[in-house]
């Protein structure tokens, strides 16, 4: 019943259906990525600055690299960046949130006043100093935990409200009189009413972690013998391709980057939409009628 509900959903959500295909686009160029032998860092392996062609749909850049291939190889790395900082995020964020939230009194002062402070501090400067100053140590692993620990004060602050709400139900303190620890009580009473919001939260850190990646790349403070999105972007700019007239090699970088961007975008509205309490009381009651007719 479940499942035929999400379909019907899909079906006539467009929101839904539009981030479907612009995220397979993307899934498609993940899995050529993931399956290519294709090593970016091996230079002049084909003609340099050719434009789009049968041979090189996607053309090549004047360092003699395919260009479809290397963005196959890029993005990749870019979304498992933004992916590595959204989940260790927000497992922080649900655990801080909802302990303190829970907890109170002291405690939850404590993991407030952190929370608000990481919430104030201004990300993308505090970014470009922590990239200047540890450049040569930035990976993939070491980018995702620094993105992750600068993002998870909204969520917390999110998730402890909740929490703060739910704690005053009735089902709690029967849950409390039943002998459930506290512990047991978070996660098996509170937690099916966070995993919607969890989920949505998730996708949305993924789109701000990329965002952050990006810039941080563009401006060349990340390692640049990686190949993201953001480092196509960068030795594009390097190399002078905009006023050379090679568009391909910054172009289609900042296309997939936009179509990424956009299908995460629509699937977190949709998600929402479709999790929100009211909305399925609405969808329940349309389905009731039309079972009915």
């Amino acid at each position: 019943m479940k499942i035929r509900s999400f379909a019907n959903f899909i079906k006539h959500d467009k929101n839904m259906m539009f981030s479907i295909i612009l995220l397979s686009i993307t899934l498609v160029m993940i899995l050529i990525g993931v399956f290519s032998k294709y090593d970016p860092s091996q230079y002049f392996l084909f003609p340099k600055s050719e434009p789009p062609s049968r041979s090189n749909i996607m053309g090549t850049t004047s360092l003699g690299q395919d260009t479809f291939l290397t963005l196959a190889k890029a993005l990749p790395n870019s979304l498992l960046i933004g992916s590595m900082a959204a989940v260790i995020s927000r497992i922080l964020a649900v655990f801080l949130g909802t302990f303190g939230g829970y907890k109170g009194g002291k405690t939850d002062g404590v993991i407030s006043v952190i929370a608000e402070s990481f919430i104030v501090i201004p990300r993308l400067p505090l970014l470009i100093l922590i990239a200047f100053t540890f450049k040569q140590q930035l990976n993939i692993l070491s980018m995702g935990f620094i993105l992750a620990i600068l993002d998870w004060g909204w969520p917390s602050k999110r998730y402890r409200s909740q929490i703060l709400s739910l704690k005053e139900r009735e089902f709690t303190q029967n849950a409390k009189f039943s002998g459930m620890g506290d512990v047991e009580i978070i996660l098996k009473e509170f937690m099916p009413f966070l995993i919607p919001y969890i989920i949505v939260d998730i996708i949305s850190g993924i789109i701000w972690a990329i965002g952050m990646e990006t810039t941080l790349s563009v401006l060349g403070l990340f390692d640049l013998e990686i190949p993201t999105v953001g480092t196509m972007i960068y030795w594009a700019n390097y190399h002078n391709a905009i006023y050379r007239g090679i568009w391909w090699w910054w172009g289609f970088p900042v296309i997939f980057l936009i179509i990424t961007i956009f299908g995460l975008y629509l699937l977190s509205a949709s998600l929402q939409n479709y999790l929100d309490p009211q909305t399925r009381i609405q969808r329940i009651k349309v389905s009731k009628e039309e079972v009915k007719e």
